[in-house]
């Protein structure tokens, strides 16, 4: 069976997405052809199902980008000079985009169609979008940052303004005319003297495809850029952007068939399980193979401290897992646990440092200042928590392999199976499948790369799914970090000297990507070592204190190999530092008597910053706020954060009820205002931007990883609990700040930063008790409380 033929067990063949192919049925059919019929590609399991994959090709830079001139790029798929590599018509005249990045769960796919049909003059509904298939798609760094629209959008709206562009060119040809006397609509290129005298577009298609070059910034990952000839639409002729178009994976969650990695199914498939130390630093010493004779089919894949069983059937290979018999060597224990972590963060001795923020002479202002207050704001070490286990299947043969993942970066899953098996990565393919969650680097790219290993030595495709307590344990966690804060006021209550440092763990300690073996559990396990990286970042709200230092410095790893308390990107990879800053914005606000909102607008001058912050006070009227009488052990407080990341802009207000005798805490509302730039998708921007919060809500009052010195704790719901319903807000009420005039900034981290800060100002308002620890529990709330 073609490595391709990946399709989801039911009855009937595949019927997702409305493909009406049975299992196979794409062997040997090349992606030119699936266009000549019309044929509906799927988004997550089809293939563009050649017999050859592409050679490499190496590139030279085109236009000058970050990097670009100091290297030649090696491709192991389609080329960003292609305008076929990002669009392609179908014979029925839809349109196929080919996007290079996938959706996390906010419908990115959706507004790709949506700037892929503005500039096509088609329906959104007449644009598939194939996402992150190292096969089908160029290299666009998967998802990451919140780049998806503000960068990972701009090729495509070039490609169909190219598109729209030769399809006119075409239609001249044929009618005879100059192509400044015809339009596009409807999918027709028409007469606009003569709008009777049209041309479909089905009729303009060529067996060839587009065959034109574009310009490429000889980039791949998230700032790849590539353009044609054509100028996109401007803003003010916009029909389709700025509607709210509908998801199209709504009915199938509501009613439970969407499909997931953890569906996919090849003939002769092994189903695998791992076997972590029960400490880390522990590698098997002796194992007992005879301890899983009696499970039929039972096999195991051993390798210094990677441990692996393998079965026909899944339950067998959990058996398997559960009844081999291992002897461990000593483990290497963390030298400290969770309640010391922030006394060995303060003592530890940096790695790396920067001073990355500085401005005048804050020493000299601070020394002048009429009043000088400092705080120490603490942040924990937190799981991504993935609702499943991360799950992938590979089926290595002797010359590729194919690899389906629910990792968010599918091309960095191609480079480190490359890398991991010696195979060129045109020999590898990697198809982004829905998986349990995402957000940043989680246990997804553990999986795939250990599924490909585990295919490549037993000689068939392999199924791999980690148990609830090793995603938990063992996925790479946000880090843990301090800030420390110190500022002046003068008489008049402005701020007179700032300065802000962090310390902590490096913000990736593995990368973000997965295309270093080294970067993975499998590749530290056996033996390929560690490709260390010591980097935290300064905030990017921009105060503007005439006098600051801020800086950071980084601490060393507890462990340096395969330790399950390796730090990552964790969705909004900075919020940590807007909880400290935000918060100690409030106390400046207090200790000079101001209300907090024009505190922070009077060392503001960023009119968008601005914007977002009056936009939030107008909507919750804050200047009109009367804090309700408490009510037996019921109090309430408001609260108000800003934030800034990259292009977009977010200022939010929380209402709160607090429980002084359990210390438990509700958001019971939200007010946002959210200034992304243009809007391509308003009701999914509302969505997502209520994600945002509920997630951060979690994460503030509750997401902490405990550990001890042999090993994280944090194993199940239980003991790493998430918000529950009875805590969600009761009202998320939005105010979106659309600027066509401005490019679209990312959304689907921006939300979230200012949460916490709003929650622990929300609990002063209410108590006048200081919370500088997160998640701000219910355990040490009513501690501050019983202090105060």
């Amino acid at each position: 069976m073609p490595l391709w033929d990946a399709h989801v067990d039911h009855p009937g063949g595949c019927q997702r997405d409305g493909c009406s192919m049975n299992r196979g049925s794409l062997s040997g059919v090349a992606r030119r052809d699936l266009l000549k019929s019309g044929a509906a590609l799927l988004v997550t399991f089809a293939a563009k199902a050649s017999g050859q994959a592409p050679s490499p090709t190496t590139v030279p830079p085109l236009v000058a980008g970050p990097g670009a001139g100091q290297r030649a790029v090696v491709l192991a798929g389609p080329s960003p000079e292609q305008l076929d590599s990002f669009i392609a018509l179908r014979a029925d005249g839809g349109f196929i985009a080919y996007f290079g990045k996938i959706d996390a769960g906010q419908g990115i796919d959706v507004a790709i169609a949506q700037i892929v049909a503005e500039e096509l003059d088609v329906q959104p509904g007449s644009v598939e979008v194939v996402l992150g298939d190292t096969e089908q798609t160029v290299d666009q760094g998967g998802a990451s940052a919140g780049l998806g629209i503000e960068k990972g959008a701009i090729p495509l709206r070039y490609a169909a303004a190219e598109a729209r562009r030769l399809l006119i060119a075409r239609a001249a040809e044929t009618l005879k005319l100059p192509p400044a006397r015809l339009m596009t609509a409807d999918g027709h290129v028409i007469v606009q003297d003569e709008p009777s005298r049209r041309i479909a577009y089905s009729a303009l298609r060529s067996d060839q495809g587009f065959a034109t070059t574009m310009k490429w910034n000889g980039e791949l990952g998230n700032f790849l850029n590539a353009r044609g000839v054509a100028e996109p639409k401007p803003p003010s002729t916009y029909k389709v952007v700025g509607k709210s178009v509908p998801r199209a994976d709504l009915r199938e969650n509501a009613f439970g068939t969407l499909k997931f990695v953890t569906d996919v199914r090849l003939k002769d498939m092994l189903h695998a399980r791992v076997i972590r130390p029960s400490a880390p630093g522990s590698e098997p010493t002796a194992i007992d193979k005879s301890s899983i004779a009696h499970i039929a089919g039972a096999q195991l894949v051993h390798e210094k401290g990677f441990l692996a069983v393998l079965a026909p059937r899944e339950w067998d290979a959990i058996r398997a897992a559960q009844a081999l018999k291992v002897d461990w060597s000593p483990p290497a224990r963390f030298p400290v646990d969770a309640e010391s972590i922030f006394d060995h963060i303060r003592a530890s001795p940096p790695t790396a440092a920067s001073r990355g923020g500085m401005r005048g002479d804050a020493p000299g202002a601070l020394a002048k200042a009429a009043k000088r207050l400092s705080a120490t704001y603490a942040w924990p070490f937190q799981s991504h928590a993935s609702m499943g286990p991360a799950c992938a299947v590979a089926n290595v043969t002797g010359t590729r392999a194919t690899i389906w993942s629910g990792s968010q970066k599918p091309h960095g899953i191609q480079q480190g199976v490359s890398k991991l098996l010696g195979m060129p990565p045109s020999r590898v393919r990697a198809i982004w499948v829905r998986g349990p969650g995402s957000y940043g680097r989680n246990d997804a790219g553990d999986a795939a790369l250990e599924a490909a290993y585990l295919s490549r030595a037993v000689g068939k495709p392999v199924r791999l799914q980690y148990m609830r307590d090793q995603a938990t344990a063992w996925d790479p966690k946000g880090p843990a970090t301090m800030h420390f804060c110190e500022a002046g006021l003068d008489a008049a209550g402005a701020v007179q000297g700032f300065a802000f440092k962090s310390k902590g763990f490096s913000r990736f300690d593995v990368s973000f990507i997965e295309s270093d073996p080294r970067d993975t559990l499998i590749g530290q396990m056996i033996g390929l070592g560690h490709n260390h990286r010591t980097y935290l970042a300064v905030p990017e709200e921009p105060y503007a204190f005439a006098d600051q230092a801020i800086s950071w410095e980084t601490v060393a790893p507890l462990l340096p190999l395969a330790s399950p308390l390796r730090t990552a990107h964790l969705r909004d990879p900075l919020g940590y530092l807007n909880f400290a800053t935000e918060c100690f914005l409030d106390e400046l606000a207090h200790a000079s008597g101001q209300d907090p909102v024009a505190f922070r607008l009077r060392h503001l001058q960023d009119s968008r910053a601005i914007g977002v912050i009056k936009a939030v006070a107008a909507r919750a009227k804050w200047g009109e706020y009367v804090s309700p009488r408490p009510v037996g052990d019921m109090v309430f407080g408001r609260g108000v954060a800003f934030a800034k990341r990259f292009e977009s802009y977010v200022a939010v207000v929380v209402d709160i009820e607090l429980n002084r005798a359990t210390g438990v805490v509700r958001p019971v509302r939200w007010t946002v205002a959210h200034d992304c730039g243009l809007v391509i998708n308003p009701g999914n921007l509302d969505l997502t931007i209520e994600g945002n919060i509920v997630q951060g809500t979690s994460r503030a009052l509750l997401e902490e990883v405990s550990f001890d010195t042999n090993g994280v704790t944090s194993v199940d719901w239980i003991t790493y609990p998430i918000l529950e319903i009875s805590l969600a807000p009761d009202t998320i009420d939005i105010v979106q700040i659309n600027r066509p005039e401005v490019a679209s900034g990312g959304a689907g981290e921006t939300a979230m930063r200012p949460v916490a800060a709003a929650i622990g100002n929300a609990i002063f308002a209410a108590t006048g008790v200081r919370m500088r620890r997160a998640p701000l529990t219910p355990a040490r709330i009513q501690a501050a409380l019983a202090k105060s």
